[in-house]
């Protein structure tokens, strides 16, 4: 049994980051360093590491005279981000389907698992486990850059899925189209995999445009 201990910096990151995946701290809304560590009982210094981080992220924007804001989720940004997952992650899958070892494929198991479960719980969670998720039917691979550019874009793909969630019936819809991509990864179907991932994001962008429009 292995013992996870988690800096100040690192317990600041986790709740900020939660506060902002779920809606609750909104876009453009400032982030006061010295009523956040005086809330959490602790120095200024963990939680200027913590919103550093949050900044590389892209969860936060840093101004000269404002300090650290939200960043606003946007329809350009949905576009863009779902975009180059399009363009990278279907084929990175594919080809890590065909390569994964027997100890790969059970941790891409693991990993819808754990998504399954996480999505008892809260929308926070299911976008980390999300994140997981896709990244280990890539990383098999061993192509470091592509596993780089798929996770970094899955983190900043977060809020979005927590967005394109809350709809009733996405939960499940999601779900459905996991557990057949997973299927046909351990299937080693090159070719279902990178269909069925392209169909899933690009229905998850389609989703989010008739949600920043307004539309049903």
């Amino acid at each position: 049994m292995s013992i996870v201990v988690r800096t100040l910096a690192e317990q600041v990151f986790e709740i900020v980051r939660e506060k902002i995946v779920k809606g609750e701290l909104a876009g453009d809304e400032p982030i006061r360093q010295d009523a956040l560590a005086g809330a959490l009982g602790i120095s200024k210094i963990p939680v200027r590491e913590a919103l550093g981080r949050l900044e590389q992220d892209g969860l936060l924007v840093s101004h000269a005279n404002r300090g650290y804001v939200v960043q606003s989720m946007s329809s350009a940004q949905a576009d863009e981000i779902f975009a180059l997952r399009l363009s990278i992650e279907p084929r990175a899958a594919a080809f890590a389907a065909r390569v994964a070892d027997d100890a790969e494929r059970h941790g891409a198991q693991n990993a819808f698992n754990t998504l399954e479960t996480a999505a008892e719980r809260n929308l926070a969670d299911v976008a980390v486990s999300n994140r997981h998720f896709h990244t280990q039917l890539v990383r098999p691979a061993r192509r470091l850059l592509t596993t780089q550019l798929v996770e970094r874009l899955a983190i900043l793909a977060e809020r979005y899925v927590v967005a394109h969630l809350e709809p009733a019936g996405r939960d499940a819809r999601a779900h459905l189209e996991h557990r057949q991509l997973l299927e046909a990864w351990l299937a080693r179907d090159e070719k279902r995999v990178e269909c069925l991932l392209a169909r899933h994001i690009q229905g998850t962008l389609t989703d989010l445009r008739h949600q920043f429009a307004g539309r049903p």
